[in-house]
């Protein structure tokens, strides 16, 4: 088992892949008595064509990756939420554009709750009549977000700025696409992205490592895995232009929700690279919108804004935006003074006093985010499935320079690639 250290940080994460292939991490947490686990997979809703090693191109239904993080939550004998509240522990599960996650948090029976973890995800069970059941649920859970103002404005929003990339496509798919869907298609997927060489387990928390990882590796050694194999995924050619500026939909708010953003020609999809780029555009957006710059506090004075004010930067294979906004009194206003807010920042340069305060910033939401088990299972198994390290961001921080965000916001800013979602009342 190798240890990383981090001195900095004071942190030693323990690793090891089995011979299945399957990547384990283990942070012990002296002193802590909670223990958060999360187990894994590289699939996520942008992932509906692709081939798996010796077989054929496969295109299956949009929001089967869903659909599948669903299922795999009933077995045989009953629903597995009931075996951890027995043991515990707390489980769920999500379903991300590139990632499935399942996960629970415990302090008790943590090495049994591993175990079930494990067992539960590594044995599907889909029939015929368990499957059609659970299409009805789902569509509903389609109809119930179509009624959610937050979510029609942020997936409006994507939509508007993409034509052929899947990451536009609810991540629950359509009613029509989930109706299609049948347990062979699920089998198929399962196959495909659930094999241990696709997956990790990422445990954090009050726990004895060494007997820990011994547990995992006989639960392992008991199980009988077919072949991984490199796993090919396809996407349609996107356009670099949007698909539409502009996207209105009427719901009944007392509020307009207004969210706009841009679409870049995607960079680096994994590695430092990448990372950099993202922690760059981040750290580029917070600089301009946090709630401590100026033009956060002229929007909130002239109440263009409230507190539920936001933004984010979005990137994944073939994909890379923004999403900036909330609830509006004027959403044209709100989308005219902060464009141009960001196109003069991009000709005259970030403040460097205030680049290096929010730098400072983050690096600090950081430290204390390493306080919270759950959130470094969060971060952790999102910064690994880009092939980046959680623990390594204090000094990709510290190395960014000023001169990288201008250069960021200066190709991030183009007029031609931003689109606006916006919700009005009936």
């Amino acid at each position: 088992m190798a240890k990383e250290e981090y001195p900095q940080l004071q942190e030693t994460l323990l690793h090891e892949k089995l011979d299945n292939g399957l990547d384990v991490f283990i942070l012990p947490k002296p002193g802590f008595t909670k223990a958060y686990a999360t187990f894994a997979t590289s699939y996520g809703s942008v992932d509906n064509r692709f081939k798996r090693a010796g077989h054929d191109e496969v295109r299956v239904p949009d929001g089967i990756a869903h659909f599948l993080e669903h299922k795999m939550f009933e077995e045989p004998e009953g629903d597995i939420f009931s075996t951890f509240a027995s043991q515990g522990a707390s489980a769920n599960a999500f379903t991300s554009f590139d990632r499935t996650v399942y996960l629970f948090s415990a302090t008790e029976s943590i090495e049994k709750n591993v175990e079930t973890l494990l067992d539960f995800v590594q044995n599907p069970y889909f029939t015929d009549e368990n499957v059609e059941k659970e299409k009805g649920i789902i569509v509903q859970e389609i109809n119930m977000y179509r009624d959610n103002a937050d979510w029609r404005v942020y997936f409006g929003l994507i939509e508007a700025l993409y034509t052929k990339h899947p990451v536009h496509i609810d991540i629950a798919g359509t009613p029509e696409s989930v109706r299609s869907i049948t347990k062979e298609m699920l089998y198929e997927c399962y196959n495909t992205f659930y094999h241990p060489s696709n997956m990790s387990l990422f445990l954090v928390g009050g726990v004895d490592a060494e007997a820990m990882m011994e547990r995992i590796k006989a639960n392992q050694s008991r199980k009988t895995f077919g072949p991984g194999g490199e796993i090919e995924r396809f996407f349609d050619e996107e356009p670099e232009t949007v698909r539409t500026p502009r996207l209105e939909t009427k719901l009944p708010v007392s509020l307009p929700k207004c969210m706009f953003g841009y679409k870049e020609i995607p960079g680096p999809q994994r590695g430092e690279e990448a990372i950099r780029r993202e922690l760059a555009s981040k750290l580029m957006l917070e600089s301009l919108l946090g709630a401590s710059s100026p033009l956060y506090q002229e929007l909130y004075d002239d109440n263009l804004i409230s507190d539920g004010f936001g933004y984010e930067y979005n990137t994944g294979p073939g994909y890379s935006f923004s999403v900036i906004g909330g609830e509006t009194r004027d959403p044209d206003e709100l989308i005219k003074r902060v464009t141009e807010a960001l196109g003069q920042a991009a000709e005259s340069g970030i403040d460097e006093r205030i680049f290096e305060r929010t730098r400072r910033k983050r690096i600090g939401s950081y430290l204390r985010m390493l306080n919270s088990p759950e959130a470094i299972a969060g971060e952790f198994t999102r910064y690994r499935s880009r092939g980046g390290d959680l623990f390594k961001l204090v000094e990709a921080y510290e190395s960014l320079t000023i001169g990288e965000l201008n250069a960021r916001l200066r190709e991030h800013v183009n007029p031609s690639r931003m689109s606006a979602s916006i919700v009005r009342g009936d």
